[in-house]
C-alpha cells in the first residue's frame, strides 16, 4: 500500500482510517492476517506511515463488523469465522440483497438490465466453484444496489461488503442442492428481464435459504 499520507498531506484523518480499514481488512480477508493472529496498532501505523489515530478508528470499525477484537492497551486479535457467523452472514445477506434487487431491478435501463443478466450467467457458472460463488454473487448484487436508487441502503452496504466477503468466503452451495440452485437463478434472470422486482426479491431470498 505504500505511505499512506505522502500523496497528500492534508487529508483528513476520516479518509486516512478509511484507508487503513480497507487495508487490514484485505488483509484478513487474503489471509495474511489468520484468526487468532494479534495486530499492534503502532506496528501498522508505522508500516503505514501514520499516526496511531487512524490505526485504532480502522480497528475499531473492525471490530463492530466482528473481524477483530481489541484488548485495549495490549492488542488487536482476529476473530475466527465460525458456523454460526457464516449462517448469520447469509441471513443478512440475503436479505438485503433481496431489497437491492426489489429496489433495482423495476428501474434499471435496457442496457443495465442485460448487464446484470450477463453477471447472472456469471453467477451460474460459478454454482460449483467455491471461490467464485461468493464473488460471483457479490457482482450481481453490488451492481444491483449501486443502482438501487436508495443512497442509505447503498451505504448499508458499502459498510457491511467487507465483512460478509470474509466470512461468506468459503461458503459453498451444498452438491446435493446445485440443481435447484441453477433453477433459481434462471428464475431470477427471467425476474430481472421482465422488470419483476417482487419476484426478484423472493427469488433472492430463496438462494439465501431465507
Amino acid at each position: 500500500m505504500g505511505n499512506i499520507g505522502s500523496t497528500n498531506v492534508g487529508e483528513s484523518k476520516q479518509l486516512l482510517a478509511e484507508e487503513v480499514f480497507h487495508h487490514i481488512g484485505r488483509q484478513i480477508i487474503d489471509g495474511t492476517l489468520a484468526a487468532g493472529e494479534r495486530i499492534r496498532d503502532v506496528d501498522v501505523a508505522e508500516e503505514l506511515h501514520v499516526s496511531r489515530t487512524p490505526v485504532r478508528e480502522a480497528l475499531q470499525r473492525l471490530e463492530r463488523l466482528g473481524m477483530v477484537t481489541m484488548y485495549p492497551s495490549r492488542y488487536t486479535e482476529v476473530t475466527a469465522v465460525t458456523p454460526e457467523t457464516i449462517a448469520q452472514s447469509l441471513v443478512f445477506a440475503g436479505y438485503q440483497a433481496g431489497i437491492a434487487a426489489r429496489l433495482a431491478v423495476p428501474q434499471i435501463t435496457a442496457a443495465q438490465r442485460e448487464h446484470v443478466l450477463a453477471l447472472v450467467n456469471a453467477m451460474r457458472a460459478a454454482l460449483e466453484d467455491g471461490a467464485g460463488t461468493s464473488d460471483a454473487r457479490w457482482a450481481v448484487f453490488s451492481y444491483l444496489g449501486e443502482h438501487s436508487g436508495n443512497a442509505q441502503h447503498r451505504t448499508l452496504i458499502d459498510d457491511a461488503s467487507m465483512v460478509l466477503f470474509r466470512n461468506l468466503r468459503d461458503w459453498v452451495v451444498p452438491p446435493s442442492d446445485r440443481a435447484r440452485m441453477a433453477q433459481i437463478y434462471v428464475d431470477f434472470g427471467d425476474a430481472v428481464r421482465s422488470g419483476d422486482g417482487d419476484g426478484a426479491e423472493r427469488l433472492v431470498r430463496e438462494m439465501y435459504y431465507l
